[in-house]
């Protein structure tokens, strides 16, 4: 085999010797035992959660996690308090994104081409702390578990949960904007205190595994991605997903939807009417779940590991 050498340097690290392609099965599992959650995006107040948490009884579809992407600082006080209540009775997680970040804020790069990868990180230190007074404002209002891009604030937080300042089952979600795109990317993410990886949309499976045998958190992955993400449906391959990289959180983006970040009541009849089609798209994918791999484990809601928010 070529590049042997390196190959066999990389396996004493911790790594796989190249991507799997192979494609193995996972034996690795949430706390719980399950091989795959649920997890419905661009859940943007009380209102599109509702609607999500709604059409999900009505589809038999069972959602674990719901996740918001305009911020934390663009939520009121008795919203998050109405989402907290609403993920609380529901049993299921509630992680809203950590603002402020870098497209929203004064700087050019991001307006230029090659600078668009700075989108969700916090520039400079007044940002950074900014982003530590949303986290800990949505702690105090019950939530636990925010969405992160920027390794200088994971690193901050994970220091934040080891002095006690936030609780030890604090989730850390990362966000597909972080960009980490190989197993030993992925792996220095876990360590830095990662709690969930959200990986890039368009990797392969056999890449996929590599970084499956690198880490032992879930892995989040689109399988219906936004348009500005690259758009991919991915259905027929969630069979194959759930068994090689479990633990895994099978996420329902929505194609051919404008992007509706920062949100607000100007686009809620949008938002929930999108969030409403990201549970169909949910039933139609978990429905080739169970033809093509109808022994795969889910968790009930509630089950350990999910950061469900305290009243």
């Amino acid at each position: 085999m070529p590049f042997e050498a390196t190959r066999q340097l990389l396996q004493t690290l911790g790594l796989p010797p190249g991507d799997l392609n192979d494609l193995p099965t996972s034996a690795k599992r949430f706390p719980d035992g399950a091989q795959y959650r649920v997890e419905i995006p661009s859940v943007e107040g009380p209102r599109a959660m509702r609607a999500v948490l709604e059409e999900a009884e009505a589809r038999q579809v069972r959602v674990h996690r719901i996740s918001q992407g305009s911020g934390v600082m663009l939520l009121t006080d008795a919203e998050i308090r109405e989402m907290v209540r609403l993920g609380a009775e529901a049993r299921v997680e509630v992680s809203l994104f950590v603002g402020p970040r870098a497209a929203w804020e004064t700087g050019a790069q991001i307006l230029s081409l090659a600078g668009k990868n700075l989108g969700a990180r916090h520039r400079g230190m007044e940002q950074l702390i900014y982003a530590v007074e949303d986290i800990k404002r949505a702690n105090a209002l019950g939530i636990r578990s925010v969405l992160i891009a920027d390794e200088g604030l994971l690193w901050v937080a994970h220091e934040m949960k080891k002095r006690g300042d936030l609780p030890g089952n604090f989730c850390f979600k990362i966000s597909v904007q972080m960009g980490a795109s190989n197993a030993a990317s992925v792996k220095l993410m876990e360590q830095m205190g990662a709690t969930t990886y959200n990986v890039p949309t368009d990797l392969d499976l056999p890449k996929l595994c590599a970084m499956r045998a690198a880490v032992d958190m879930p892995i989040d992955l689109y399988v219906e991605v936004p348009d500005n993400f690259g758009g991919f449906i991915r259905h027929y391959e969630i069979a194959d997903m759930v068994r090689c990289l479990s633990p895994i959180y099978v996420k329902f983006g929505l194609r051919n939807a404008p992007d509706v970040y920062p949100s607000g009541t100007h686009i809620e009849n949008q938002v929930v009417a999108y969030a409403r089609e990201r549970v169909r798209r949910a039933e139609i994918g978990l429905d080739h779940l169970q033809r093509y791999y109808p022994e795969a484990t889910t968790s009930e809601l509630g089950a350990e590991g999910l950061a469900v928010p305290v009243v």
